[in-house]
């Protein structure tokens, strides 16, 4: 079979992976493991280690392959988003429950999702998910208001993705400023979790 992926929708390649492909969920994972990273930096971790939210994530990325079904409301990498927040999310919680350290504490700073997103999500009952949304706005504007605006430029550059050196080159600052900028921003979110 002649390997076209790249020209290929990923809806496509869930059905062709359905049909026996199964070398196809190896570029699934591959091409949405940057998706991983990124929703593991926008779980923003007071203390955590971002490597194990890489390592949920990616769990959550492969259940979204096994799981999607085609021909739903939504596209495989709105479903695959939503498999990797909540794989990350219960991760956290659990790890709240069991007091294990390495993931005891999150703020969410990702943007909300949207309502047809939230939709999906159906074992939460509609007073949960609302509740849900408000605390994270609310924690999210709570931070904001703590933050200079300086370092609200540096998170929304970090949680972007960049790197302290890329920072520090976008808002022409030495890589150190980045640094400093970081910790402060991680003692402010500490305050506003407590």
């Amino acid at each position: 079979m002649v390997k076209d992926y790249d020209t290929c929708t990923d809806e496509e390649l869930i059905a062709r992976l359905r049909a026996g492909e199964r070398e196809i969920t190896d570029y699934l994972i591959d091409k949405y493991k940057s998706l991983v990273r990124t929703r593991a930096r926008a779980l923003y971790l007071v203390g955590g280690d971002h490597e194990d939210l890489i390592q949920e994530g990616m769990l959550g990325l492969f259940k979204a392959v096994r799981d999607y079904k085609p021909g739903k409301e939504a596209s495989f990498a709105t479903f695959a988003g939503l498999c990797i927040d909540r794989q990350m999310y219960s991760a956290v919680a659990s790890s709240q429950r069991q007091k294990h350290q390495p993931l005891n504490s999150f703020v969410s700073l990702s943007e909300p999702v949207s309502e047809q997103e939230l939709r999906l999500v159906d074992e939460e009952t509609p007073e949960e998910i609302m509740i849900s949304r408000e605390n994270v706005i609310g924690m999210h504007e709570r931070i904001k208001e703590r933050l200079s605006k300086f370092e609200y430029q540096v998170l929304e550059l970090y949680l972007k993705g960049y790197d302290y050196t890329q920072i520090a080159e976008k808002l022409g600052k030495q890589p150190k400023a980045i640094d400093n900028a970081l910790q402060r921003i991680r003692s402010k979110v500490r305050e506003v979790c407590s």
